[in-house]
């Protein structure tokens, strides 16, 4: 049975916890995954849900794991005092034994005579959690010895209405942690990420809750102090330990050996204009531009299939780096075709709106577009939205939380196969330029060089991951969206 607590929490000490540990209560989801920093008092919230669960008529067993005794003993003295303050009886803790089929763990337990449930609190991991129900905690996962096998026996509890309940601080990219978390934001796992760093507890009362338990008076500059000391005690590893960025892997986030096999033979169409082009009437680029359209792109959008859905992703320049226009095809067996790459290089944009729309026009059961609309190019995105409906063109603004969230469904993409991209060396050097930065996989600042010396800044895999984006978005039946019919929008051009 699952068992609505949360909000009951809440309301009991709606002044003892602080927003981010009320949010993480308030968290409902069977699989919850908390990435956080040191010592802010989360497993003490955690503590208290808990105390609520196994109280509750029909409440759940709770089942915590630490990786050491301290970890455990100090839990359970939480949830002990979080008893006593709801005023829920509750045994004394007793000390026992886990049988782990390996060796025997010491365990703290306290009981809830009313609801007949208990908290198990244990000193070590526990390999077989086969057989029990209720609410499984793992705390510092990412220090467990073993946390995929364990993650693996806890999860299985999911499948009769139990919870499961991961936090940690980071242990490295590579860690099973890390790799849980990605594979929740890529979709690929049901459940939900919670992440406070050492910045937001603090901005959110964490000092001056240390504060009122020390019996010391707040002041601005105790509280400046106070963060500064902390961030030199952890010196190098302060950046994981408390801003919550798991220390980066070496080499590309998505492996060369992974692209090439995601690579077929797809066209890469180059153009590129010198910079009198710009200086010639509008009118004359536009006629030349639209006889590259006729004669370059159309016979490739007359072979896209009309029964099946399409979609584009776009990282736009206008100067320097390189716009590149990716359309795509959603197969029958839902794998992301890209049917031909456009890059253009100094394209003034009045031509660059015209080729989009080009072929925007003619993309057959057209979905959904993601438009890169950072500086320049927010406003050819606007003008897209309002031509085609802003409930399909999305109007992306690129940022590490973008990046965070979902680049790891891009990369799970190539994983599992059903993304193909163009056989092509300088696309391949801009995927392989995405990076683990910081925590978050992104293109570095620093630019590189296509094969024909010219710049180029991670352009493709940008639109790539734009066009995987825009696939995955809900816009409902694209069989009455279609684009305008081609005749229609020579007719319209102008109006």
């Amino acid at each position: 049975m699952n068992v609505m607590l949360p909000n009951t929490a809440l309301s009991d000490v709606p002044a003892v916890l602080l927003p981010y540990q009320q949010a993480w209560i308030a968290m409902d989801d069977q699989l919850k995954v908390a990435e956080k920093s040191r010592r802010i008092g989360l497993t003490w919230a955690e503590a208290a849900d808990d105390v609520l669960i196994a109280a509750a008529d029909g409440g759940q067993n709770v089942y915590y794991i630490g990786y050491n005794q301290d970890m455990a003993i100090e839990y359970v003295e939480a949830c002990a005092m979080w008893a006593r303050a709801f005023d829920r009886a509750a045994s004394e803790v007793e000390e026992g034994l886990w049988d782990d089929g390996k060796e025997d763990i010491k365990t703290y337990t306290i009981r809830f005579p009313g609801s007949g449930r208990r908290i198990v609190a244990l000193s070590s991991r526990p390999a077989n959690l086969r057989g029990k129900q209720g609410v499984v905690v793992i705390d510092e996962a990412a220090f467990h010895d073993k946390l995929s096998e364990l993650l693996k026996a806890a999860l299985a509890l999911l499948i009769w209405g139990g919870r499961v309940r991961v936090i940690s601080t980071h242990d490295g990219v590579g860690n099973p942690f890390n790799e849980l978390i990605g594979l929740i934001k890529a979709k690929k796992r049901k459940g939900a990420v919670f992440r406070t760093d050492f910045t937001e507890a603090v901005a959110q009362g964490l000092y001056r809750r240390v504060c009122l338990r020390l019996g010391k008076k707040w002041n601005v500059e105790a509280e400046a102090a106070w963060v500064r000391d902390v961030y030199d005690f952890y010196g190098d590893d302060a950046e994981e330990e408390l801003d919550v960025v798991p220390k980066e892997s070496a080499g590309a986030y998505i492996s060369g050996v992974l692209i090439e096999a995601r690579m077929q033979l797809i066209p890469v169409l180059r153009l590129a204009k010198k910079d009198d082009f710009g200086q010639l009437p509008e009118y004359l680029r536009r006629a030349e531009i639209d006889l590259w359209c006729r004669e370059t792109l159309l016979p490739l959008l007359d072979m896209l299939d009309p029964a099946r859905e399409h979609v584009l992703g776009e990282d736009f320049a206008r100067s320097g780096d390189l716009t590149v226009l990716s359309p795509a095809e959603i197969g029958q067996d839902l794998v992301r075709r890209v049917r031909f790459q456009v890059e253009l290089r100094n394209m003034p944009f009045a031509q660059q709106r015209q080729i989009l729309w080009f072929i925007l026009d003619r993309l057959p059961r057209f979905r959904a577009a993601a438009l890169d609309s950072r500086g320049n190019g927010q406003q050819l995105a606007e003008e897209t939205a309002d031509r085609y409906g802003h409930y399909r063109i999305f109007q992306v603004m690129l940022s590490d939380k973008w990046y965070g969230t979902e680049l790891p469904a891009f990369k799970q993409a190539f994983e599992d196969a059903t993304i193909e991209v163009p056989r092509d060396a300088d696309v391949k050097d801009d995927l392989r330029a995405m990076q683990v930065i910081g925590g978050v996989p992104k293109i570095p600042k620093t630019t590189g060089q296509g094969k024909k010396g010219e710049r180029r800044h991670g352009d493709s895999a940008i639109a790539l991951a734009l066009m995987w984006f825009a696939s995955s978005q809900d816009v409902g039946d694209t069989t009455i969206h279609s684009a305008l019919p081609r005749e229609s929008t020579d007719m319209l051009r102008g109006f």
